[in-house]
């Protein structure tokens, strides 16, 4: 049986639903200007229904004119996927090994892991710069690959995660003969596979937005990613409001697509982790 409204859900369910539209709001203007005739984007009050279309104009000159987004899209593409991949991978095999791998000094060794991650990551970059230009990974992918590819936060969040399981699951295992990786993969892994998912969507949205990284490490203007396009397009065209929110539309549209598939995935993997045992 449904549980009766009471006055104080109601009020809540409206407050919240009011505080949504405010959060959205600047996401709708930034979406009904880059529709619109450069002329007509300060009007007020706010054409939120452009009266003049000029979507097709504005969107063909960021995909397709002098800075296309189309490659730096394949640059983010490209980058974001395969960093996830083995971000993944890296980060879920070390936290099953710290959290289901008995070993002498493992705990201090998970210990002095994790004391990296509380060096701040600008402090690092001046050592990163002189390794990578010494062994030629600068100013290309790879080296934006291997950077964002092993991450002392993503073992610890999943090892977070592993050790929510029971470990009968992995005695009973052993005692048929299963070895650790058959373990890891056959058990362990999809027992976890909304921490997993949770995990690799946060993993692609930080690689996606990052602007630091790129900045340093990449000097070739066909080797950008989105975050520098977006502020060397901004740079250019500053003057022309309607050309810089499609540019920031057309940024945004992948985490929107990546949300909204992996929405139910990063739900069960929150739920999951607020439940141990």
């Amino acid at each position: 049986m449904r549980e009766p409204l009471s006055l104080r859900k109601v009020i809540v369910t409206i407050i919240m639903f009011v505080v949504s539209i405010l959060f959205l709001l600047p996401f709708f203007w930034m979406l009904s200007a880059s529709f619109k005739m450069e002329s007509d984007v300060f009007n007020f009050p706010i054409d939120w229904i452009p009266q003049q279309w000029n979507a097709v104009k504005n969107y063909t000159e960021v995909w397709l004119g002098k800075f296309p987004f189309y490659l730096y899209y394949w640059n983010s593409i490209k980058i974001a996927i395969i960093t996830t991949a083995i971000s993944v991978i890296v980060s879920s095999m070390a936290a099953y090994g710290f959290s289901k791998v008995q070993f002498k000094a493992s705990k201090w060794l998970f210990l002095i892991v994790l004391t990296t991650f509380m060096v701040p990551g600008q402090a690092t970059l001046v050592p990163q710069f002189i390794l990578y230009r010494y062994i030629g990974l600068f100013d290309s992918h790879l080296g934006l690959i291997l950077l964002g590819s092993f991450s002392v936060l993503g073992t610890f969040m999943l090892r977070q995660f592993f050790m929510g399981l029971h470990n009968e699951f992995i005695e009973s295992a052993k005692i048929d003969g299963a070895g650790h990786f058959r373990i890891f993969w056959s058990i362990a892994l999809p027992l976890v596979r909304p921490s997993i998912a949770t995990y690799a969507i946060l993993r692609f949205i930080w690689t996606w937005n990052d602007y630091q990284n790129p900045l340093i490490f990449l000097r070739t203007d066909k080797l950008f990613t989105i975050p520098l396009a977006m502020q060397k397009f901004t740079s250019l065209s500053g003057e022309f409001y309607s050309l810089i929110m499609a540019a920031a539309v057309s940024s945004i549209l992948p985490l929107l697509i990546i949300f909204i598939i992996g929405q139910k995935s990063v739900i069960e993997g929150i739920a999951s982790g607020g439940v141990k045992g």
